[in-house]
């Protein structure tokens, strides 16, 4: 395996510009990125609109929502096995297609079955889009320009779950629910198109034998651990068969792994742990999932709840948080090349957790500067975790294993977000239970953002193994180079 480069060599050499093919394919793939990310999340404003104009109970329509990511995860794990058979540009193509085809048939829909239905295509093409696109990018991309590519990808990961709903409630007011998916079809056509144009058009080659049983396996486990919690957020609670499914998904995926150790062509190559800086950065990928997008779900619920904001104010009332990721996503890369991915991610981490002390004190009347202030500087932590984090992984690995990590790395950080959004979901739900009044509300709220901290502090301490990993390697490459 190739060193990895340290951040003084990075530091020494001039930043090198992107190739006009690397600007026009972050373009086009940013297009779909997007809208993967923002259908994660537009489509939970219109659920009342939606049960209401289809004349169903709101836990009917909650499958909308719940089988966009049934399907996003089934599809995750085949797609560096298509992404080699078809050829990545191909395959993206089609993921963008699919989504389009989806997003037509939800906004046509007459009746639930068909919104669920056309919802489950929508996320066979969505959970597809990012995997394949950063396929695309880091192939193209050297490993100085690295850190300055994954701050692109980290913008739509950022910013959907801030803006979607904002998004998603000006649609619904102006337009009805219908236009939510209505406005996907010309952005998904116009993607696809320039995506047949200008995406480097490698053909596919052999990839070998597609691992059925490897695939079975994982989109079984990673299907039910999606559902289980899925069900454990909507009921605020776990049952006997949240449970049952969890252990049954806990079973497959452990058996995937067992399997992938020791057949010769797995779907997913487990292997790549054994690098202990890719290990590192992907435990640290699956924490601040926990720790960042789960605490995510709680102030739009506080702005609605306690202070009785409508879901359009909302989003904008959570403008500064956008902002803050946004500024900080920024610095991210060229701070990454200067201090390195570990000590990059720590100081985010830290920021992060910091900042959520404002929140434990949450009142029904807090100043909003005071709130705007906090969610701005929160913003930035997360902001500034994301694109070292991603950049430690790819840059550790040959450009050949690129295909296996990159639907791992997005397995690890959306099934983070999930356990985060259950757990923090139950420990709200509690909370608030008997709590009539604003102030009391608020104090539920408060209690619950201390478990945000907590899962942060946690997050920290695999961004210090990721921190130390770093420096054991940069020490070993010096002292490797003053030997020989």
């Amino acid at each position: 395996m190739s060193a990895v480069p340290t951040h003084e060599t990075a530091r020494a050499a001039a930043p090198e510009p992107f190739s006009p093919a690397l600007r026009r394919a972050i373009a086009v793939i940013m297009i779909g990125a997007s809208l993967s990310f923002l259908d994660s999340t537009i489509v939970n404003v219109a659920l009342d609109t939606v049960a209401a104009d289809l004349a169903v109970p709101l836990t009917d329509v909650q499958w909308t929502v719940t089988a966009y990511l049934l399907a996003f995860g089934a599809v995750i794990p085949v797609t560096s096995w298509a992404a080699q058979r078809l050829g990545a540009a191909r395959l993206y193509t089609v993921a963008l297609l699919v989504f389009t085809l989806g997003s037509a048939c939800c906004a046509l829909s007459q009746n639930i079955g068909q919104l669920v239905a056309s919802r489950a295509v929508q996320g066979l093409g969505g959970g597809a889009i990012v995997p394949v696109g950063t396929i695309i990018w880091t192939r193209m991309a050297d490993r100085a320009q690295m850190a300055r590519v994954m701050s692109m990808v980290g913008i739509p990961i950022v910013l959907a779950p801030m803006i979607g709903p904002t998004i998603g409630g000006l649609l619904v007011d102006g337009a009805g629910w219908q236009s939510i998916f209505w406005i996907n079809i010309p952005l998904g056509l116009i993607g696809a198109l320039l995506a047949q144009r200008l995406l480097p058009r490698g053909g596919g080659s052999d990839a070998g034998p597609l691992d059925v049983p490897g695939l079975l396996l994982a989109a079984g486990g990673l299907v039910g651990l999606t559902y289980g919690l899925a069900d454990i957020g909507t009921r605020a609670g776990a049952t006997p068969r949240s449970i049952g499914v969890l252990v049954g998904a806990a079973v497959f995926l452990t058996v995937f792994v067992v399997r992938s150790l020791r057949v010769p062509h797995p779907l997913l190559d487990m292997r790549l742990y054994a690098n202990r800086l890719f290990s590192a950065a992907a435990l640290t990928m699956f924490s601040l999932g926990v720790a960042l997008f789960g605490g995510m779900i709680l102030l739009p619920l506080y702005f609605q709840i306690v202070r009785g904001e409508d879901v359009v104010s909302t989003g904008l009332l959570l403008i500064p948080s956008g902002v803050g990721a946004l500024a900080a996503n920024r610095l991210a890369a060229p701070l990454t090349d200067k201090l390195g991915g570990g000590t990059t991610a720590l100081l985010g981490g830290v920021v992060a957790a910091v900042c959520t002390i404002p929140f434990v004190f949450l009142t029904a009347d807090t100043p909003y500067p005071l709130l705007a202030t906090a969610m701005a500087a929160r913003g930035a932590g997360i902001g500034l975790s994301l694109t070292p984090v991603m950049t430690s992984a790819y840059r550790t690995l040959p450009p050949e294993k690129i295909r296996d990590a990159t639907p791992q790395l997005n397995v690890l950080q959306r099934v983070g977000g999930s356990i985060g959004t259950a757990v923090l979901t139950i420990v709200l739900s509690h909370r608030l239970a008997g709590r009539t009044r604003p102030s009391g509300r608020a104090e539920a709220f408060g209690t619950t953002f201390a478990w945000v901290i907590a899962a942060a502090v946690m997050a920290i301490v695999p961004t210090v193994l990721l921190f130390v990993t770093e420096r054991a390697q940069r020490a070993s490459s010096t002292s490797s180079k003053e030997h020989s």
